[in-house]
């Protein structure tokens, strides 16, 4: 289980991706294109294009968590537009409220 302690590292892609891709693929981007270590155990989260879905992946030193997390309603009110930059760090307690 990921716990959102205050250590934990998140990393915000702000371009959405492509939402068939699975966890090889996203840590693949990981490492590729935002240059960071997919075996960190820090928290990747992506968006789809709609900003309807997220998909959250992190390396717990035993395996892979994905979550997937679809909107019942809307879309998501909050994401970075920064076309220059492919990562965000965020604090944890940032992810959990409500934008």
């Amino acid at each position: 289980m990921i716990q959102f302690i205050p250590q934990l590292r998140i990393l915000i892609a702000c371009q959405p991706i492509d939402f068939r891709n699975g966890i090889d693929r996203l840590a693949a981007l990981c490492k590729q294109k935002l240059a960071e270590d997919p075996f960190s155990g820090a928290l990747f989260v992506f968006r789809n294009r709609r900003g309807s879905s997220l998909k959250r992946l992190c390396y717990d030193g035993f395996g892979y968590w994905l979550i997937t997390h679809r909107l019942s309603e809307g879309r998501l009110r909050w994401w970075p537009d920064l076309p220059n930059i492919p990562m965000l760090f965020i604090e944890s307690q940032q992810l959990l409220v409500p934008h």
